[in-house]
């Protein structure tokens, strides 16, 4: 368990300085708590961002509780912090998932999804999230997420198989 945490931290030290450094930087996907619109093994691009560049619909990325999130913005807030002064901060919520985050702070707040990578194709983010039949399923059934997950799976291998007999 040690070994996790150490690694996390390292990880989220890693990508705090690169995103710091050089404004940008790309991260593979591996939870499903974004299904449908982000897929385990997609690469997503995170641009440096401020609070208050962030918009509602957005997907973000921030480090909480010990694990980097990458999580769509669902609202704003003003928490108080130490000394009675009021922050403003982010509230966000995986799109699969039925409870908000606890609120982002400007200091935990890594930047922006500006992209989405799947197979080597560019996947088009839905500003607003999803709110289909398919995505009221998955959020109500981690049956059904996983096999969503498994029949995308196979989706993505034959098309891949068919355009490789092809040439």
């Amino acid at each position: 368990m040690r070994q996790w945490i150490a690694r996390e931290i390292a990880s989220k030290a890693l990508v705090e300085d690169v995103v710091r450094s050089f404004g940008e930087v790309r991260l593979r996907i591996l939870g499903t708590s974004m299904v449908p619109a982000m897929l385990p093994g997609d690469l997503v691009s995170v641009r440096r961002a401020g609070l208050d560049e962030i918009s509602e619909g957005e997907v973000v990325l921030f480090f909480q509780n010990g694990r980097l999130c990458v999580h769509r913005v669902v609202g704003r807030n003003v928490v108080s912090a130490a000394g009675n002064t009021k922050e403003p901060c982010l509230i966000a919520r995986g799109d699969r998932l039925r409870h908000d985050d606890p609120p982002v702070s400007s200091k935990e707040l890594l930047g922006r999804v500006v992209s989405i990578e799947r197979d080597n194709h560019n996947i088009e983010l839905a500003p607003h999230g999803s709110n289909s039949l398919l995505a009221r399923l998955l959020r109500a059934s981690d049956r059904a997420t996983y096999l969503y997950l498994r029949l995308s799976a196979c989706w993505r291998t034959l098309l891949f198989w068919g355009a490789k007999c092809r040439v």
